[in-house]
């Protein structure tokens, strides 16, 4: 939504030019709350206001546009402000911002940007979307293994200035190969003793991350070790970057977000949901609908083979949503649990006998204790006997059947190398659905028939 608050004011201190109200604007909030002040601003007005701050102040503004409005300021506005602004952003930042502007845009751009910047958006930009690489930064703490604390002082007082994250110091040897880590904390409480070095200070036993790691596994790692960034490495150990914390929240925003889609049977958006084109969003959302309604044919011509045998005990027809819902559901809960298991590391494609005899169990501890309801609206509904039997013993077979089909697929879809989040929940409801009637007749079958001969 956007917020209007200010755009009125804004505008009028565009209007006079008034550039020390548009610097006092910049500064006087945080910088994410300036860019939301500013939304609903055009790319130019934006622009404008961003210019009469100072160049870090622009930066960090910059920084909390939406990437759709990050675009447009870097597509419409002068090539060597916007070069400025892009050196000075942060690596990862930069090759985020210049993703999905036009190549020739960028490739005029590039020009203007100092070489060491270029050469780290270059390589950057070669790691593939949604790995470690792609979501590191080339700014962080760098230090000899042969510096003592008080050399290591001097020179991380020089480096700071221009770096993201300083609480971590890396201990690289001549050959940048990753040695060990020093924090800031025990390099200040080192100072009693100025000429120790760091080689005999350092921490060795780190955990690290490949370039090519997937971003979801990394995130997990860091949120389990509980630390600030962890350092990402390539086969022969040479240090690369690092993924702090706030790329690991991106990340795991990111994660949030497509297991959303997914689990409500929908393709993950690339963008945002008012952006997103209406045929790419019936794309994404009619692929899973059609499999969805194939499965619902299926359930049709299930229910069409005992037409006669419904005609005949039409009691039980109003049952029908029950059954398959009760089935669905927890077929769906089962999934969602599997799903999740997996996702955390919880489980792993060996535990799938624990996890069919759990959710065994399970189901009929779900199933007896939706059977006592059954059994009390049977009591009232069923004409006979006989027919009070029907509905419970139906809801324990189908919860049953739900459960173990729900925490079956997922690790199926796993074993196939498919994503089980996207996958399982679909065919978990088109199965169970046909299951549950197939299993809610015969039943009625075993035990009505013998009555009505």
């Amino acid at each position: 939504m956007v917020n209007t608050l200010y755009l009125p004011e804004i505008r009028e201190m565009l209007a006079a030019n008034d550039r020390e109200e548009l610097r006092e604007f910049c500064t006087a909030l945080h910088p994410a709350r300036t860019a939301e002040f500013m939304e609903g601003l055009s790319a130019t007005e934006a622009w404008e206001v961003l210019l009469a701050a100072e160049l870090s102040t622009r930066v960090e503004i910059f920084s909390h546009f939406e990437e759709h409005f990050q675009q447009e300021i870097l597509e419409s506005q002068d090539r060597d402000e916007i070069a400025e602004l892009i050196t000075e952003l942060a690596p990862d930042d930069r090759v985020d911002a210049l993703a999905d502007v036009e190549a020739a845009i960028v490739d005029e751009l590039l020009v203007k940007i100092p070489a060491e910047e270029r050469r780290d958006i270059l390589r950057l930009s070669q790691y593939p979307d949604g790995t470690a690489g792609a979501n590191m930064t080339t700014d962080f703490a760098k230090l000899g293994e042969s510096l003592t604390v008080k050399e290591a002082l001097d020179e991380i007082g020089k480096q700071a200035e221009d770096l993201e994250m300083i609480y971590y110091l890396y201990i690289v040897d001549d050959d940048n190969h990753l040695r060990g880590l020093v924090s800031a904390r025990q390099l200040v409480t080192a100072m009693r003793q100025p000429n120790t070095c760091l080689r005999d200070l350092m921490k060795t036993d780190l955990v690290t991350v490949k370039a090519l790691d997937d971003q979801e596994e990394v995130a997990d790692t860091v949120a389990k070790l509980n630390v600030i960034a962890i350092p990402v490495v390539d086969d022969e150990h040479h240090m690369l970057g690092i993924i702090t914390h706030d790329d690991v929240i991106d990340v795991m925003q990111e994660e949030a977000v497509k297991d959303a889609h997914q689990s409500a049977a929908v393709n993950p958006l690339e963008d945002s949901y008012l952006r997103t084109h209406l045929f790419t969003l019936s794309w994404k959302r009619g692929i899973w609908l059609s499999i969805l309604f194939f499965c619902g044919l299926l359930t049709v011509l299930v229910l069409q083979r005992y037409q006669t045998n419904l005609e005949q005990w039409t009691w039980l027809i109003p049952f029908i949503p029950l059954v398959i819902s009760s089935g669905g559901n927890s077929g769906n809960q089962s999934a969602t649990l599997i799903i999740t298991a997996l996702g955390q590391g919880h489980i792993s494609l060996s535990d799938w006998a624990s996890v069919v005899w759990r959710e065994l169990l399970m189901g009929l501890v779900l199933g007896f204790f939706l059977a006592l309801f059954g059994m009390l609206v049977s009591l009232w509904i069923a004409p006979n006997f006989n027919g009070i039997w029907v509905i419970p013993l139906t809801l324990i077979l189908v919860v049953i059947s739900g459960t173990l089909t729900g925490s079956i697929l997922p690790l199926v879809f796993k074993r196939m190398g498919l994503d089980p989040a996207i996958m399982s929940n679909p065919f978990v409801a088109g199965i169970v659905d046909i299951l549950g009637i197939c299993i809610y007749m015969t039943v009625a079958l075993l035990i009505l028939e013998p009555v009505a001969g």
